[in-house]
């Protein structure tokens, strides 16, 4: 039964990560509501169901479009197959209780972030502002203990972003702040701290990949919502591990 459970999980997953494919590229250009069901980004053709099976459309088509032949973007079934392997890890590492709600909640937010900032290098405010009351309304049922933890972590994630953007001149962006932000609430002060480290360190290893693609172009912008992105899902998964570990050791 659990290995059934676990095998919809994953489609629905699938399923999930496709609209928010749809969501991280249209959202910040405006164009999410523009047509009723999904078309292609060049020829603008509807696109029949055979098309929009997650993953599996893609691998018949040869990743280019029926019509026009346009090569569509990979970032379509990673996304697909990311959010549909984490949805099912999430039931497989929580089961069913209230910390699976909150990792579908936060997969929900790091995939169409992430799609969003890779495309446009932008972390939409609209995305952020619908996200914000359903995490606000998880904490209140759910809160950290103590309780006051969510403000402080909060309150700490947007302090120190805040101060790295103006010593930084523009380094960071406000969206980056308000995605930060928006965990500290979450995880509170001591895991916020983690994924601020994490993400730092996910960003220098991207960034290095990057310049070096780029053959040393050091010009090159890079966006950070994919490294806070990775970082929230480790510190969710496995954070408090790493802050007992870190206690028994050095503490």
């Amino acid at each position: 039964m659990n290995i059934l459970i676990l095998a919809f999980t994953l489609l629905y997953g699938l399923v999930f990560g496709s609209f928010f494919n749809v969501v991280g590229l249209r959202v910040p250009n405006g164009t999410l509501f523009k047509q009723e069901r999904s078309y292609c980004d060049t020829c603008n053709r509807t696109l029949n169901w055979k098309e929009l099976i997650p993953v599996f459309s893609f691998l018949r088509q040869k990743g280019k479009c029926a019509t026009c032949h346009e090569t569509i973007s990979p970032l379509y079934p990673i996304m697909e197959l990311a959010t549909g392997i984490l949805f099912a890890f999430t039931y497989f590492h929580y089961g069913w209780g209230h910390q699976t709600v909150l990792g579908l909640l936060v997969i929900s937010l790091i995939i169409p972030v992430t799609v969003a900032d890779l495309e446009y290098q932008r972390i939409p405010n609209k995305l952020l502002l619908f996200f914000a009351p359903l995490f606000i309304t998880y904490r209140l049922i759910y809160p950290l203990s103590p309780w006051y933890f969510s403000i402080i972590g909060a309150v700490l994630a947007f302090g120190l972003l805040f101060l790295i953007i103006l010593l930084s001149k523009g380094g960071m962006g406000m969206g980056d702040l308000k995605y930060f932000t928006l965990f500290g609430f979450i995880f509170g002060p001591y895991l916020f701290l983690l994924l601020f480290f994490l993400a730092t360190i996910y960003g220098s290893i991207i960034g290095a990949i990057t310049i070096k693609r780029s053959k040393g172009n050091r010009k090159t912008k890079i966006p950070f919502g994919p490294s806070i992105g990775l970082a929230a899902l480790t510190v969710f998964y496995v954070g408090e591990l790493i802050l007992n570990w870190y206690s028994q050791f050095f503490i």
